[in-house]
């Protein structure tokens, strides 16, 4: 379970950017996040939901003890993520935009490299790779450097990689931006079945069909706030447009 109360992340403004921000901008601070508060529950996919700029990926790197918030409090798995991090990162896995994979490494090499940090036992990895490998394709460029490989094959690698060690808590940051259609299917296939192995799941995206495809909660933000914050039905009943993605441009606009 991932506990989200009242969190909020404050940035100060160099005098760069405040000359790029616009003479409208006035102060020496910014809240990226501004009293958010909300809970993932396991076997469940929450939903978070916002504009470039909004506050989801700083929302989603506090949650992973990236970033400290400003103030407010997040626990997940019961862990508080700044003052026992350690264990919060034993306990979670997550993929972001950026994979950070090593170029001269293969992915056989790569996700070994991951289990022996979380202490994973010879047989246990076998089972899991053998399982990962085989849901996301990766057998077969396995002992190719990954350098070499493709945008999508490198996105499959980050994600078997940050699921290897079997966590209770998973978030996936755009995990399917700018992939191609196959991937992308692979790569949702293996968030429902988070799902249905009882994990608790945080999911970003830009995509408007994975939102009503994947989400039983759903989060809207916007300049650090949420505008929505209820589960996907509650979204639906009160459309006041006829898709997804027109009630979500309604929701900001009307912000």
């Amino acid at each position: 379970m991932i506990v989200v109360d009242k969190v909020t992340k404050t940035f100060s403004v160099s005098r760069q950017q405040r000359r790029e921000m616009g003479p409208e901008f006035k102060g020496s601070r910014i809240d990226a996040v501004k009293e958010v508060s909300f809970t993932c529950r396991p076997g469940r996919i929450f939903t978070l939901l916002g504009p470039n700029g909004a506050g989801k990926t700083t929302m989603l790197r506090m949650i992973a003890t990236m970033l400290k918030p400003s103030s407010g409090t997040i626990a997940v798995a019961g862990f508080d993520v700044v003052k026992e991090g350690v264990e919060v990162r034993r306990r979670i896995g997550f993929l972001t935009g950026n994979t950070g994979l090593y170029d001269r490494l293969t992915p056989d090499e790569m996700i070994k490299y991951y289990a022996d940090l979380y202490g994973m036992d010879a047989q246990t990895y076998g089972r899991r790779r053998q399982e990962i490998f085989g849901l996301l394709g990766i057998h077969e460029f396995a002992g190719r450097r990954i350098g070499k490989l493709s945008s999508g094959m490198k996105q499959k690698v980050s994600l078997a990689r940050t699921i290897i060690h079997n966590p209770d808590v998973v978030v996936f940051d755009e995990p399917t931006s700018a992939l191609d259609v196959v991937t992308s299917r692979a790569i949702i296939q293996l968030i429902k079945r988070c799902k249905e192995e009882n994990k608790t799941v945080l999911f970003s995206t830009h995509r408007m069909g994975e939102v009503s495809l994947l989400s039983d909660d759903l989060a809207i933000i916007h300049r650090g706030s949420f505008i929505f914050n209820g589960t996907y039905k509650e979204f639906e009943n009160q459309m006041q447009t006829r898709s997804v993605e027109d009630e979500f441009v309604r929701l900001v606009e009307a912000a």
